[in-house]
């Protein structure tokens, strides 16, 4: 090979480095294409961490990561709890003496007994499911959630976020 041919080919090697073999995403995330799991109504106006993750649960159904879907609706739903209990004034009785948060078991156990409100039954009901399918994608090893694993909870999962938001008085 020539000089001229090696730098030639040294030039291309630096050209090829310097380009991203794919193209990343932003920083901050893509918007999801559709609202399939929470229509975005819902959140919209809330705060805008919840609206972050509202999307990332819309964006990961639409890929079919389930799993990360499961799991986003997990960490939405003990986010709302948290803020719905900051809200009312009553945040101590869902800490430790720490001031760390309790599980989520925890949590959903002290919402649903919690007398300050008055939850309708569908949220009553919904809560245990939501939380069940999050634990399963989140700690159990041989889990593999599906798409009708988060179909079965679409229901549930809207009843139930769009009563914590107004009791969180986040609308």
């Amino acid at each position: 090979m020539t000089e001229l041919g090696k730098t030639a080919l040294g030039i291309a090697k630096r050209i090829q480095d310097g380009v991203p073999r794919r193209r990343m995403p932003p920083d901050e995330g893509l918007a999801s294409e559709s609202q399939q799991v929470i229509p975005f109504s819902v959140i919209r106006d809330t705060r805008g961490y919840l609206e972050k993750v509202t999307n990332q649960i819309n964006g990961s159904y639409e890929h079919g990561w389930f799993d990360a879907c499961a799991v986003m609706v997990r960490r939405l739903v003990e986010t709302l709890i948290i803020e719905t209990f900051e809200h009312h004034g009553i945040a101590h009785k869902i800490q430790d003496p720490n001031g760390d948060f309790l599980s989520l078991k925890d949590l959903v156990s002290l919402t649903l007994n919690e007398t300050t409100w008055n939850l309708t039954r569908n949220t009553k009901q919904g809560l245990p499911k939501l939380k069940s399918v999050g634990d399963l994608s989140a700690h159990s090893r041989r889990y593999i959630a599906h798409r009708r694993d988060i179909d079965k909870i679409i229901d549930d999962l809207r009843v139930v976020v769009q009563e914590l938001v107004y009791l969180a008085g986040l609308k």
